[in-house]
């Protein structure tokens, strides 16, 4: 498979206004997760850290999975899983309507939705960052926006529909529109040539250090002449030994016949030793892959700036997630009427992310802004937003703080563009894939900790005091990763010696 060069435009932008309503579908649901969290808590009479479970593993199951799901991206294309996943998260939300007790929701919104989610998140950014090169960050931010626009107008969309359906009817429904996300993966075109076939004259042009495999041709004769001696019991002996024949006639159809089954065994043997050969050869290539696979993750993490990211993004989840699950039961907590809360609280949070992941990304493409130290700056002022939230109780603080949260939680549309400059395009899905999975792991556990923390105090102030902490101590750690320069995010990893793997195979095999 051979990548065509990025065409920044033309349908590039197909695939973004697809990706936008992949993203605004799947995650619709998930991110206003807090709307149905209230209603699961009254539904099934669970603590709130138990029951907060069921949105963390929407969230977090996907990006633990993240390397599963770069491979499955790698394997089958953007479309492929697209479309697979559309299913998944459909199932699941319909699934969920049925949920007799919060165990069955783990696995039918926590996991299979969670899962089906982060098919489709690395599907559309990879797609997308194959589509884009210049453009990357406008293109990372328009795509990444449909969650956040899902989020404004779920909660309010779910609510209504609770409201006019019950809770079994609105996960049914809103199953229903994730169907749409097959009409979406139908239109990613992919932008690698099916077909790359090898020149005739390949095998001679290749120098010997491309050669991975340089197994002399002597392999191939060896294994025909072990078939050879297997087989010289049966072909040794001549039929002209063992009788006379009475005529030339019979003699000369008979020597026909023994030439014919000579040149039939030595096809078969050919055959069959020509076939363990090319068996041989692609074992050594899967073991080689999966070395390089290996290496090439020893090699990531020898770059300090990724494993500090890696870090910084696993601090950031556990400390940023819970506030867009839990702001409505904080505001109910902090005895805000239900009247005075003119615009909900997620709905805000969800609008701003979607004006922080638009802004951010475009400013992510101007060459005099230093991304990484922007990523850095969305995390340290984000910490002292969350360690702000226990000193508001009013709907209006509240209200202001989840615009600050919403607008700064917008810096993931700049974190694929931070992954690229550090590790290089070529390394794009399986770096990625491997921040996923600790990011994942952060939002699995953000929001089941906070709610414990207020199952054990009764309280949300200790816990926020401990999610802002998390994302500051992560936003420092990669400042001091940074430092001195930003060239060390920039200098991309050596790239290996080219593998060609040639199997010299005879073309009727």
């Amino acid at each position: 498979m051979e990548i065509k060069k990025s065409p920044d435009g033309g349908w590039g932008w197909v695939i973004v206004v697809v990706s936008f309503f992949t993203q605004f579908l799947c995650y619709g649901s998930p991110v206003a997760v807090g709307v149905l969290y209230v209603e699961w808590l009254d539904a099934f009479g669970e603590g709130k850290g138990k029951t907060a479970w069921v949105g963390s593993l929407a969230s977090g199951v996907g990006l633990l999975a993240s390397p599963i799901c770069s491979l499955c991206v790698s394997s089958f294309g953007a479309r492929a899983v697209t479309i697979f996943s559309g299913f998944m998260v459909a199932g699941g939300l319909m699934l969920s309507g049925f949920a007799p007790n919060i165990y069955f929701l783990f696995f039918s919104y926590g996991i299979i939705v969670g899962l089906g989610c982060g098919l489709l998140y690395t599907a559309t950014v990879t797609i997308t960052c194959q589509y884009f090169d210049s453009r990357r960050g406008l293109a990372l931010g328009l795509i990444s926006t449909g969650s956040s626009v899902g989020l404004f107008i779920y909660a309010a969309l779910q609510r209504l529909l609770i409201e006019s359906y019950g809770l079994d009817g609105c996960l049914l429904i809103v199953g229903a529109l994730a169907l749409n996300i097959l009409a979406c993966g139908s239109l990613m075109r992919p932008l690698q040539s099916s077909d790359c076939p090898l020149p005739e004259n390949a095998l001679e042009n290749v120098p010997d250090r491309c050669s991975t495999y340089s197994e002399k041709e002597k392999n191939l004769e060896e294994s025909i002449s072990v078939l050879e001696k297997s087989c010289s019991s049966e072909t040794g002996k001549s039929p002209l030994a063992n009788g006379h024949w009475k005529g030339e006639s019979r003699l000369h159809k008979t020597l026909m016949t023994t030439a014919h089954g000579t040149r039939e065994t030595e096809t078969y043997k050919k055959k069959v030793a020509e076939q363990t050969y090319f068996c041989k050869q692609l074992a050594k290539r899967k073991w080689q892959l999966y070395k390089n696979y290996c290496g090439e993750t020893v090699a990531l993490f020898k770059n300090k700036v990724f494993s500090a990211l890696f870090i910084a993004i696993f601090l950031f989840d556990i400390g940023g997630f819970p506030p867009s699950l839990l702001m409505e039961d904080v505001a109910r907590s902090s005895n805000v009427k239900e009247e005075e809360l003119i615009v909900p609280l997620i709905s805000i949070i969800g609008i701003m992310t979607a004006v922080g992941k638009l802004l951010l990304g475009i400013l992510a493409d101007f060459k005099w802004i230093n991304t990484l130290h922007l990523y850095i700056a969305t995390l340290i002022v984000m910490g002292l937003a969350l360690c702000a939230i226990p000193f508001a109780k009013t709907y209006i603080t509240l209200a202001i703080l989840s615009g600050i949260l919403g607008f700064l939680t917008g810096n993931w549309s700049i974190f694929p563009y931070v992954t690229t400059k550090t590790v290089g395009i070529e390394k794009l899905a399986h770096a990625y894939g491997i921040l996923m999975f600790f990011a994942g792991l952060g939002n699995s556990l953000g929001p089941p900790i906070v709610g414990w923390f207020y199952d054990w105090t009764q309280t949300y102030d200790i816990a926020f005091y401990f999610s802002g902490f998390c994302v500051l101590l992560g936003g420092f750690i990669l400042l001091l990763a940074s430092l001195p320069p930003w060239e060390t995010c920039n200098r991309q990893l050596p790239k290996p010696a080219p593998a060609t793997f040639l199997y010299k195979v005879a073309s009727h095999v």
